[in-house]
């Protein structure tokens, strides 16, 4: 698709922020009014539109993307969100180590026990840790709470949630990100944990390192949008 605005602007609107495309509003996929809760989300999905070239990428469009799944997805059916999202916890990657006996349990434990204790400690909850591929259920109390812990965000952080959740399988790694001072790259790295343990022992494959590689722009981006998307306190 060519491009087919000149101007990219951005004023306020009821109940939040709009981006403007020559004097026109967006739209979702749905037909809602394309409104985001904060101004800086909207200069940051503006400025989206403005780094398009002649010819359209959508691939580009990351936090449009995003905003337009909070409203049209997340704000509307937010229990089946959260639902899916405490689905993860379940089966959270950071929980399921290799059996004791392995060189990769003991590089999980130095790298994912400091992430899942100071989660633990900081939602109040406790994780069962799994060794090897069976399943082990988490405690009610410890879903009770985390879905309080979703049921308090509102859709747009939910929406960045989401994305960052599916790319880590990992609602522990999702949820960190969302902390003032995380380090979104350092979570990444322990999400791809054994992709990288893998490619050190065999060697990188170009087309999963560039895949790895790409998931990573995709979960920093979905952590951006979730912190542009946070009101202040």
């Amino acid at each position: 698709m060519k491009r087919f605005w000149r101007e990219v602007t951005v004023e306020s609107a009821e109940h939040g922020w709009r981006v403007l495309l020559d004097g026109r509003a967006i739209r979702t996929p749905q037909g809602a009014a394309q409104v985001v809760p904060t101004q800086a989300l909207a200069e940051a999905m503006a400025q989206e539109w403005r780094d398009q070239g002649d010819e359209v990428d959508p691939a580009l469009f990351r936090f449009r993307d995003m905003a337009d799944y909070a409203i049209d997805v997340a704000g509307p059916d937010r229990a089946t969100l959260i639902r899916d999202l405490l689905a993860y916890a379940e089966t959270d990657t950071l929980c399921y180590r290799a059996d004791p006996d392995e060189p990769l349990y003991r590089c999980q434990q130095d790298e994912w026990e400091p992430l899942l204790a100071a989660f633990e400690a900081r939602e109040g909850v406790r994780l069962e840790r799994v060794s090897g591929v069976l399943h082990r259920a988490q405690p009610e109390t410890t879903l009770a709470r985390l879905r309080e812990r979703l049921e308090a965000l509102d859709p747009f952080v939910l929406a960045g949630v989401n994305t960052m959740t599916a790319l880590a399988a990992s609602l522990c790694v999702a949820l960190s990100a969302l902390e003032p001072d995380a380090d979104v790259d350092g979570l990444w790295r322990a999400a791809s944990l054994e992709e990288l343990w893998q490619a050190e022992l065999w060697g990188v494959d170009e087309q999963a390192e560039a895949r790895r590689i790409r998931r990573g722009s995709d979960f920093r981006a979905a952590a951006g949008f979730a912190r542009l998307a946070r009101l202040p306190a």
